[in-house]
């Protein structure tokens, strides 16, 4: 059900500014009191706004309160609300009792900026000095922000050593599956199992590029024998995979240490703990083969991965 706009009254001094009041409360103990902590929450905030009468603030009527709501996430009925009607251009100022009132988490805290800026909306704690109408309301909400940049950064830093630690150990950290092995999640992390059929197939297409010498006459045997790249599903249950082979998704395969039985992590390859399905002494061939061709610096045999061969 759509509401109407706001209608913009107007001050002497110009256009009025339309503030809304949003409150939170993280259980709802006490809320079916007939003055509760929201009830105070917005009391305060509105005696803020009218403190600014002379400045053309009026109070909205509509309610955003979320009671019983945690401030670590944006999952929160009137929140949604709020940003909704911002994005309408229902709203010019957001006002809170504190900051921690709309979110307790920075990466958040920093995207509904993002949205509050987009609109040139406002943001003021009446219990604290942060209105971001005003110069040194900017600067906190900068540095906020900065801090919010801060704690991403660790974040990413943190799975990068992971990944790295769990590479280190063997173990396959996710991406696209390879035609060859499954992938098994039904322990919770993702495990690389073997797939008969694929995995006698997938060693077919390295003794063909042995036994025919470079990459395209390959391409050409496997479009004659309609063999495809790895049919897979995605946890939404959509159907990836499936393509033709050409001579930089056949190169990506013959050197992929996976078939070996290897993890690798940047320059680093490791003893992953999934079953290889190319002998050690095979993949080696292939490798050496593909080096040599990459030396040759044949046409016919060049592709975008040439300057790695």
């Amino acid at each position: 059900m759509s509401r109407r706009r706001a209608s913009v009254k107007t001050t002497p001094s110009g256009p009025a500014t339309r503030c809304a009041i949003y409150t939170r409360k993280s259980s709802d103990e006490g809320l079916q009191q007939e003055f509760n902590s929201l009830d105070a929450q917005r009391e305060a905030a509105e005696a803020y706004i009218a403190s600014q009468k002379a400045e053309g603030w009026v109070c909205l009527p509509e309610r955003y309160d979320d009671g019983g709501f945690t401030g670590g996430n944006i999952d929160r009925p009137a929140l949604q609300r709020l940003l909704a009607d911002i994005r309408a251009g229902m709203i010019d100022c957001v006002a809170v009792y504190k900051v921690d009132r709309l979110s307790r988490s920075l990466l958040d805290f920093a995207r509904i900026m993002e949205t509050f800026e987009q609109h040139n909306v406002s943001f003021v704690s009446v219990t604290q000095y942060f209105n971001t109408s005003t110069p040194m309301g900017r600067l906190i909400l900068h540095i906020l922000l900065s801090f919010a940049q801060f704690e991403r950064e660790i974040i990413g830093e943190r799975i990068r050593d992971k990944i790295a630690a769990s590479r280190a150990k063997g173990k396959w950290t996710g991406g696209t599956p390879i035609l060859g092995y499954d992938v098994d999640r039904s322990n919770g992390s993702p495990k690389l199992v073997v797939n008969g059929t694929e995995a006698s197939r997938a060693r077919q297409i390295f003794e063909l590029y042995l036994e025919l010498g470079s990459l395209l006459p390959v391409v050409e045997e496997l479009e004659r024998r309609d063999w495809r790249t790895k049919v897979w599903t995605t946890r939404a249950a959509k159907r990836r995979g499936g393509l033709p082979f050409d001579k930089c998704r056949l190169y990506n395969l013959l050197t992929n240490v996976l078939y070996a039985g290897k993890i690798k992590h940047k320059t680093e390859v490791y003893d992953g703990e999934h079953e290889a399905i190319i002998p050690e002494d095979l993949f080696r061939r292939v490798q050496n083969q593909l080096q040599q061709n990459g030396r040759t610096g044949s046409a016919e045999l060049r592709n975008r991965h040439g300057a790695l061969l």
